[in-house]
C-alpha cells in the first residue's frame, strides 16, 4: 500500500526538517508545499529528502493542500495523509488514522482533537472550533467532532472523486461538504496535539469568518432553497408584518408613517425577489445534476 505525507508550509525552517527526517523513516515519500516561504523551509525539506513543491508566493492553506492533493493523485498513491508542519501532530499517531482506510471502513479519516487528549487548548479556539463544526454538521448531516483539524487521511476513491478549490482555510469544510455530497465515509479518531504560542499561523477571527463565509457559498451552490428560500421567506414576512401594521395605523390614525411603511415595502420586495432567484437555482442546479 502506497502512502504519502503530505505537508504543506510556510515559514516553517524551525521544525520541517526535524519533521521530514523523521517521517522519511517509515513513509518513503513525503510531499512538502512551500507555500511562498521567505526562509529556508524548502531548501532544508528538499535537503532532508522530501519533494518539494514550491509557491511562488503565499497563496494560502487551501493553495497548499490543493496542490498536495494533485501531486498525491499524480503519484498514483493509496493513502494520502496531511500533516501540519508546526510540530503539533504525533508521528506514531499517523498508524491509527490510516488503519480505518487500509481495513476498507472509510474514506476519509480526521484526527480529532475533541477524541484525544489534546494539551493546552485555548478557549478561544475551541470555541470557534466546534462552531464551525457545528455549522458543518448542519450542512453535511454528519456528526463530526472536529471538522478543522488538519492531520487527516484520504483514501484513493476520496482522492479521485474530490476536486479541492478553496484557497483559504475553508479548504477542510469544503473537502467535508463535498465529501458528504459525493456519500463518501467518513470517521474519526481520536489525537493529541501540543499547543505552544506560536502554533497557527492565522489569526482566528481571519480563519473563522474565512471558513464561515467558504461554507455559507457551498450551502448557495448546493442547498439554494435553503440558503435564498429560507431567507427570502423570512423577508417577506417581516414585509408584510410591517406593511399590516402600516395599514393599521392609517386606518385608526389617518397618517401614514413613513418609516415603517418603508420596511414592509422593501421586506416584501426583497422577499421576493430571494424566492424568485432560490426558484431558479433550484431549477438550474437539478438540470446541472440530472446532466451528470
Amino acid at each position: 500500500m502506497k502512502i504519502i505525507v503530505g505537508i504543506p508550509a510556510f515559514n516553517e525552517e524551525k521544525n520541517i526538517g526535524s519533521i521530514v527526517a523523521k517521517l522519511s523513516q517509515k513513509y518513503a515519500k513525503i510531499i512538502v508545499c512551500d507555500d511562498g516561504s521567505s526562509d529556508m523551509t524548502s531548501t532544508i525539506a528538499s535537503s532532508m529528502g522530501a519533494h518539494v513543491v514550491k509557491h511562488e508566493k503565499n497563496m494560502g492553506y487551501g493553495s497548499a493542500i490543493k496542490t498536495i492533493f494533485n501531486e498525491a493523485k499524480n503519484s498514483d498513491c493509496d493513502i494520502l495523509v496531511t500533516f501540519d508542519a508546526d510540530g503539533q501532530h504525533q508521528i506514531s499517531e499517523i498508524d491509527s488514522l490510516i488503519k480505518p482506510i487500509s481495513e476498507n471502513n472509510a474514506d476519509i479519516v480526521i484526527g480529532s482533537r475533541f477524541l484525544g487528549k489534546t494539551k493546552d487548548l485555548p478557549r478561544y479556539r475551541k470555541i470557534g472550533i466546534k462552531t464551525i463544526t457545528g455549522l458543518t454538521n448542519v450542512v453535511t448531516g454528519s456528526k463530526i467532532t472536529d471538522s478543522q483539524s488538519g492531520f487527516r487521511a484520504y483514501g484513493k476513491k476520496a482522492l479521485d472523486e474530490i476536486t479541492p478549490t478553496e484557497s483559504g482555510m475553508g479548504i477542510s469544510t469544503e473537502i467535508l461538504i463535498k465529501a458528504s455530497k459525493k456519500q463518501l465515509r467518513i470517521t474519526e479518531v481520536p489525537i493529541i496535539i501540543s499547543y505552544t504560542d506560536n502554533s497557527h499561523s492565522q489569526e482566528p477571527i481571519r480563519h473563522g469568518t474565512s471558513v464561515v463565509m467558504s461554507t455559507l457559498k457551498h450551502v448557495a451552490i448546493e442547498r439554494p432553497l435553503l440558503y435564498y428560500g429560507v431567507t427570502g421567506l423570512c423577508f417577506l414576512i417581516l414585509g408584510l408584518i410591517f406593511g399590516a401594521w402600516t395599514m393599521q395605523i392609517y386606518s385608526e390614525e389617518r397618517v401614514v408613517m413613513t418609516n415603517i411603511a418603508l420596511i414592509g415595502i422593501g421586506g416584501v420586495i426583497l422577499g421576493t425577489i430571494l424566492l424568485i432567484t432560490a426558484t431558479i437555482l433550484y431549477s438550474i442546479v437539478s438540470v446541472v445534476r440530472e446532466n451528470r
